[in-house]
């Protein structure tokens, strides 16, 4: 694994033995600056050294959230690379093609986009093992991986963990050879049935899981068939549609 012990992380260690606060956008920055006490500030003066040190204070925050979150977000990525080199010897030189490929980039790319928009680890992980198994499987289609990307940075991780139980209910069905959709409905009415009935919901916690339903829904991973006013918790059959399979089986850690 010589390839990813020189290059990529000397990279992240250089940039780990860096002071991130000692030099921001405009100058020197303090980590702890008094956001608050300059805010407080502005309110009672109108000076214009009050206003734009409080605006330097903002763009120094913001640039430093941006690079650890980055540097966060590379050791994820490389430790992920690392594992899958070490558990697909034998796939290493087609791995080498993805990896140098302009589509890797391009995904990459896109993955700092959606970086600056959280500091919140678990999601930053998210990003690179999407993109770790997107080399495994050969895929690192621009358009598909942003959908997925989108929704790795905005779901919650209680939204994971349902879409996991529902993912171990429903994913058999889906792999079926002989799925007809015709039967869909039935078929998961019927997988669904035997989820609510198996006790993975927790009736106490309706409103939590409405919540949940409905950003996994937003974002086309899973599907809900009818609307009843009247029904409770696990009465409302969701889908688990190809997108939410997909997504999930993405989201895996790369083992070593």
């Amino acid at each position: 694994m010589g390839q990813f012990d020189s290059p990529s992380e000397a990279a992240l260690a250089r940039l780990k033995s860096e002071e991130l606060w000692s030099v921001g956008v405009n100058g020197a920055v303090d980590k702890t600056a008094n956001l608050g006490g300059l805010i407080l500030e502005l309110l009672g003066f109108s000076g214009a050294s009050v206003g734009t040190g409080f605006l330097t204070a903002l763009k120094n925050l913001a640039a430093n959230k941006d690079e650890a979150n980055l540097i966060y977000f590379g050791d994820a990525l490389v430790g992920d690379i690392r594992s899958l080199y070490r558990i697909c010897e034998n796939l290493n030189q087609r791995f080498d093609e993805r990896m140098e490929s302009p589509e890797f980039n391009a995904v990459v790319a896109n993955a700092t986009l959606y970086i600056t928009r959280t500091n919140i680890e678990s999601r930053l992980k998210r990003l690179a093992h999407l993109i770790a198994n997107g080399v495994k499987e050969g895929d690192l289609e621009p358009e598909s991986l942003d959908d997925m990307m989108r929704a790795a940075a905005e779901l919650k991780d209680a939204d994971i963990v349902l879409l996991g139980k529902i993912y171990d209910s429903q994913s058999a069905l889906l792999r079926q050879q002989r799925f007809s959709s015709g039967n869909w409905f039935g078929d998961v009415q019927s997988y669904w049935n035997e989820f609510v009935n198996s006790g993975a919901l927790d009736a106490s916690k309706h409103l939590v899981y409405r919540s949940s339903f409905s950003r996994l829904e937003s974002h086309g991973l899973i599907q809900k068939f009818r609307e009843i006013s009247t029904a409770g918790v696990g009465l409302e059959p969701y889908a688990l549609l190809e997108e939410g399979k997909k997504f999930y089986e993405r989201l895996q850690e790369i083992a070593a």
